[in-house]
């Protein structure tokens, strides 16, 4: 009978300490989803296309000599205030949205005669100015909304709020 309750006894200690350690993994693992987390990401929605937006990007998918070729890339070099700085041949446009309601800083359109929306992208926060030395941030690039002819940009500062970064963009065909 001795042996059974030491037993018995074995188990219910080794239960009571696997039970401990898992409520304790547990509560740590609330109370870091609790907290708040630096650097917390905002929405990421696009603005809404514009009539204009729409009319504008038809008539320069109308407007195309002819997409680059395929192993071809079409670049640009925008400034934090949307001004297209350099870009090559199939680069039309580029603007940076007015912050306002569902707009936040740091959103831009990059506008293409041609359908890019299948494209590779890559973007970097970058400069054109002599220094070279391109601020701290971050930067992300998507197909525009109902426009196949324009990629999205949002760009961030260093600790992931939304700001306005010149930013280079290259479009791979």
């Amino acid at each position: 009978m001795a042996t059974f309750f030491k037993r018995k006894a074995t188990v219910v200690a080794l239960a009571a300490l696997s039970l401990t350690l898992a409520g304790g993994g547990i509560a740590a693992a609330a109370q870091a989803e609790a907290r708040p987390q630096p650097g917390a990401r905002h929405s990421t929605a696009q603005p809404p296309v514009t009539a204009a937006e729409r009319q504008a990007a038809r008539a320069a998918m109308r407007a195309t000599l002819a997409p680059p070729a395929p192993g071809q890339v079409a670049w640009a070099v925008v400034s934090a205030n949307g001004t297209l700085l350099q870009h090559s041949g199939n680069v039309v446009s580029s603007l940076r949205f007015v912050p306002g309601p569902g707009v936040s800083a740091g959103q831009y359109q990059v506008l293409f005669d041609y359908d890019v929306s299948a494209k590779a992208y890559h973007v970097s926060i970058g400069t054109n100015d002599s220094a070279n030395v391109p601020p701290g941030g971050e930067i992300s690039a998507a197909p525009r909304t109902l426009t196949p002819n324009a990629v999205f940009v949002q760009t961030r500062n260093s600790t992931g709020g939304f700001a306005d970064r010149p930013f280079h963009i290259l479009v791979a065909n």
